[in-house]
């Protein structure tokens, strides 16, 4: 009689299956992992209509993305954990693991969307361009924008927060004090707020619609950098 040998069960994926019956002495994997696998996620994600699966390594970025999704076209109090996991094709609880809750996502959005800004800031020629950059900021990343801005949604002492927005202020003042104070006036805080306040609202405007009229079909950054000289007479 010929001995019939037994495959492991257990293994990668994609490693044979038994060829003959066996009784496994007990489970082979725990009912309630703590964080979804890479093929639970993709089992998910087919049984929900094939969207795309994510494996460990991108499944923050794919709930922030998710995230942003939502709130550039319901706004962030549409935004659930709950509904982030279904989209992201994960168990519920994966954002928790990552976030803690709502407001911790948020404040993760929030502190992206502050470096974001200061890397573009960075670039910037001079003032008329850190703010021509801030408006491109604000129209290519408006859900950054807006929850950047709400602090009842963000949670205030969280440091990487602090850090991204006093980066990105600190590049502000920098393209501030760069113009001579002919320019600007002897006071470079006053005019920082100046120069915050006219590119802010214009993006802001500008994301609600307000400025269809005035700006109809031209390009708003160019309708930016004909009002930011009139107030900056001194920059380039």
């Amino acid at each position: 009689m010929t001995k019939r040998t037994r495959t492991p069960s257990t293994g990668p994926a994609g490693s044979p299956r038994p060829t003959g019956p066996s009784k496994p002495s007990g489970p082979s994997e725990p009912s309630e992992p703590s964080e979804p696998s890479a093929d639970s996620a993709s089992a998910s994600a087919t049984k929900s209509g094939g969207r795309r699966a994510y494996h460990h390594g991108d499944l923050r970025r794919a709930i922030v993305t998710a995230a942003l999704d939502v709130i550039s076209a319901e706004g962030p109090s549409a935004l659930s954990l709950r509904d982030l996991a279904r989209r992201a094709g994960v168990s519920h609880a994966a954002p928790a693991h990552h976030f803690k809750d709502r407001t911790g996502l948020l404040t993760a959005i929030a502190a992206e969307g502050y470096g974001l800004l200061a890397a573009t800031l960075t670039e910037a020629a001079d003032l008329k361009d850190a703010g021509v950059r801030y408006v491109r900021f604000a129209r290519e990343h408006p859900a950054h924008f807006q929850v950047m801005f709400t602090p009842e949604l963000l949670r205030a002492n969280d440091l990487e927060l602090t850090t991204a927005r006093a980066l990105a202020g600190e590049r502000l003042r920098d393209a501030v004090s760069a113009v001579p104070s002919e320019g600007r006036g002897t006071d470079a805080r006053l005019a920082g707020v100046a120069a915050w306040s006219l590119a802010h609202g214009f993006a802001t405007l500008l994301l609600s619609h307000n400025l269809d009229g005035p700006v109809g079909d031209q390009d708003p950054e160019e309708v930016f950098r004909l009002l930011s000289g009139l107030l900056f007479q001194g920059s380039s």
